[in-house]
């Protein structure tokens, strides 16, 4: 039972990454067909960061109240309503409108996900469950490309990915009775939820959340910019770089699964830290004058880099803050990562257009070491309190 639980979990983070790049591959057709200028997909991209901000910090009441399995059931149930009713709009206004529950249900999936894998299963886990979200991230891509490519529309993306995530909606449902709380998590569902303030009084937890915040960051600013930076500083076709640029995501998605198998021989703090450092390794291919080459290998280290910075900081919250606060932190970080999505990649534009896409690796140099640091500092303090 345990086993087919965790298979389950796999396909709902799967479903997660499906639509997370559908917008940005269906926007050159989308924004003519409803004759909107191409800079509207950030109105509809930060409506659907919005919401998810708003379900993560809802995310400690709400599934201390209904559980696990239901929120995530409703959840992937609300991003199917509203990938449904996309291809279905016909007016820009109600892109917007059925954005909301797009972005509702992406965040109540990662919070709720999240929490329940770093308290029920081992760290190798939750590094192969985020890399079955980069199958789903890639696979989204595809299915667009198919629909695009053929005699099909941006419509047929959405409603296949929509169809989808219906199927996992009635798996989920089905699954419902395999959801059974350990009791310490049973007794942790009665403690009142906290406040904002009580998570941030917490000790070690604003380190934590300053830490996934650079690391969302890096990895969302590396994947909106690392394209353009290889065309306008490596002097590339649009068409090759728009290939190597998904190194990066190959280089997470592989370094994910391969975390896996180190986390046998390595706790969460040493995963963190081996990662940190292939981001500083890979950083220095980019940076330094190695050629195109260099940089190319530079994008695949920093991917890997990434790979168990995510999965190991998360899976560390229960162990770091307790599992009755766990649920809190998690919500709280996955918050302020989504903070960091909206904020940093759009503000590495003007540095693009006013001074120089090449400063792009330094840009990422200064959230690595903040990351860096605070992920130090997070470990000073735990060890102190320990």
């Amino acid at each position: 039972m345990a086993n087919l639980l965790l298979a389950v979990i796999y396909l709902a983070f799967i479903a997660l990454g499906l639509p997370d790049s559908l917008l940005g591959n269906g926007w050159p057709a989308m924004h003519q067909e409803f004759g909107v200028p191409l800079s509207y997909a950030g109105i509809v991209s930060t409506i659907i960061a919005l919401g998810t901000i708003v379900s993560s910090l809802m995310s400690d009441r709400l599934t201390k109240r209904f559980g696990a399995g239901k929120i995530t059931t409703v959840s992937i149930a609300m991003t199917a309503i509203g990938l449904l009713a996309f291809c279905c709009s016909g007016h820009f206004w109600q892109l917007c409108f059925w954005a909301i529950p797009y972005g509702l249900g992406a965040g109540g999936v990662d919070a709720a996900l999240n929490n329940y894998m770093a308290l029920h299963y081992e760290s190798r886990h939750m590094s192969w469950l985020h890399s079955m979200w980069g199958i789903g991230a890639t696979t989204g891509p595809f299915i667009m490309g198919w629909a695009l490519a053929g005699s099909y529309s941006w419509r047929m993306g959405y409603f296949s990915i929509g169809v989808i995530q219906v199927g996992i909606v009635i798996l989920l449902f089905l699954s419902l009775p395999l959801w059974k709380q350990r009791q310490v998590n049973q007794r942790a569902e009665v403690v009142e939820a906290l406040s904002f303030r009580d998570v941030l009084s917490i000790k070690g937890a604003k380190e934590i959340m300053v830490a996934f915040f650079c690391y969302c960051a890096l990895e969302q600013t590396t994947g909106l910019w690392a394209a353009s930076y290889l065309v306008f500083k490596g002097a590339l076709p649009e068409e090759t770089a728009s290939r190597l640029a998904g190194c990066f995501f190959l280089g997470i998605t592989v370094g994910r699964m391969i975390s896996g198998f180190l986390t046998f021989k390595l706790n969460d703090t040493q995963m963190i830290r081996l990662g940190i450092a292939i981001v500083f390794i890979g950083l220095a291919g980019i940076l330094l004058p190695f050629g195109g080459s260099g940089t190319i290998l530079g994008l695949i280290l920093l991917g890997l880099g990434c790979a168990p910075i995510y999965p190991s900081i998360v899976h560390s919250i229960p162990a770091f803050f307790g599992e009755d606060k766990s649920q809190a932190v998690m919500g709280m970080q996955m918050a302020g990562a989504y903070v960091g999505l909206c904020v940093m990649p759009p503000l590495f534009g003007p540095i693009a257009n006013h001074i120089s896409v090449g400063l792009l690796p330094l840009y990422l140099l200064a959230m690595a070491v903040v990351m860096a640091v605070s992920h130090e500092k997070l470990q000073g303090k735990i060890q102190k309190k320990i």
